[in-house]
């Protein structure tokens, strides 16, 4: 009796030991990852759902990731016209000063923002990064304060920026969650990945050459990635905040702490295969295929096609049979003139009748203003279909 009061004491001990195991790290566990470094985060890319996370919201110091934000503030200026990638920027003392990483811009050199952004997003460059501050916000201090602003609307609540660079500060902290936020905002810049995707650039040809190498070997090492960006500094470990699209499936890794040599590398293609080898992008309608038609007012035509822009579709888990339906909400019509490209309604796609993504529909090709004499003749055709009728 004793014995069998022993054993399943001893069962209870073990189940009750599982169970809180379990609880501290259900995802982890599922997953059968095993991740090195301080923290993780797997994002998809399209609807922002967190995938996978390893103590994603603990306080981490991001380095050079810190220039996600930076470009992201850059590019910003230039979609609101402020900037133009052909003003010139003229490097200041406190820019060229700069140490860590840099593409050893000189006091008084002139570059092109588009230079710069190159030098930021390709050669990590600190000195680049403070060069284009200033030019956007008028000094470094300034643009600091756009940063904190920016991150508080993307909802990054644990973070806090020093500088536009990474350089070393106590104050300048974030986490993966954070760091995921703002990543997947930056993926809906146009030509955030135009940038992160370089991965050699001749940066000054002569008199001493200098060739700018991307320090995200991804780009080289994993199908699919192009992008976003590395970062190191004793303090913060090795960083990698990275991005890949297989089979119109794009995840958003975070790596952050890792202390081994590449192991940013190495740990961010562990996430990123566990993302590939359990989701998939089952795509319902491709980028381009016409969805709707609907009327166009004082135009050169009657009738205009609407299409998605993007590929239309939904993240899920293999083998999930679950049934997606769809729906198409547009104007019932619209003024001339329209450009390919306007933004013209939307596709809802409903799981269970309950709403799980939405997508544009825009203007599938250009329709110009209605000349006079088009106008005058439809009037004229309206008003004899109309008499017709009121005869009969």
């Amino acid at each position: 009796m004793k014995a069998r009061m022993r054993f399943w004491t001893v069962m209870i001990t073990l189940i009750m030991a599982l169970l809180i195991t379990m609880q501290i790290s259900p995802v982890a566990q599922a997953s059968g990852l095993e991740l090195k470094g301080k923290s993780c985060v797997l994002l998809d890319a399209q609807s922002g759902d967190v995938l996978y996370q390893q103590n994603g919201d603990v306080k981490c110091y991001p380095a050079s990731v810190t220039k996600i934000m930076t470009l992201v503030l850059i590019l910003e200026a230039l979609d609101n016209e402020q900037i133009a990638l052909d003003d010139i920027v003229i490097t200041s003392p406190e820019a060229a000063s700069m140490g860590g990483s840099q593409v050893y811009l000189y006091e008084g050199e002139k570059r092109t923002v588009e230079e710069m952004i190159i030098a930021i997003a390709v050669g990590s460059g600190n000195d680049a990064s403070v060069a284009m501050a200033e030019f956007v916000a008028g000094s470094e201090s300034a643009f600091v304060d756009l940063m904190n602003k920016r991150a508080k609307e993307l909802g990054m609540t644990d973070t806090h920026f020093a500088n536009p660079h990474g350089l070393h500060d106590a104050n300048h902290y974030t986490t993966a969650i954070d760091m995921a936020k703002l990543a997947y905002h930056a993926l809906s810049l146009p030509n955030f990945l135009k940038y992160t995707s370089i991965y050699e650039y001749d940066f000054r040809p002569e008199p001493k050459p200098l060739k700018l190498w991307n320090t995200n070997r991804l780009l080289k090492w994993y199908d699919g990635c192009d992008g976003l960006k590395t970062g190191y500094t004793p303090e913060a470990g090795r960083n990698l905040v990275a991005t890949a699209k297989r089979n119109g499936l794009r995840l958003i890794s975070v790596v952050m702490g890792v202390s081994e040599a590449k192991g940013h590398f190495t740990e961010s293609m562990k996430l990123l295969n566990y993302g590939f080898n359990n989701y998939t992008f089952d795509i319902l309608f491709p980028a381009g295929q016409i969805m709707a038609e609907t009327s166009v007012s004082k135009g050169a035509r009657d009738k205009v096609t609407l299409m998605p822009q993007e590929d239309v579709g939904e993240l899920m888990k293999k083998g999930d049979k679950s049934e997606i339906t769809s729906r198409v909400e547009c104007e019932p019509y619209l003024n001339a003139p329209l450009h390919k490209g306007d933004q013209a309604g939307e596709i809802i796609l409903l799981k269970d009748d309950t709403e799980i993504g939405r997508f544009n529909l825009v203007v599938a090709e250009d329709v110009a203003k209605s000349s006079f004499g088009r106008m005058f003749a439809k009037l004229l055709r309206e008003v004899g279909f109309n008499f017709i009728g009121a005869d009969a």
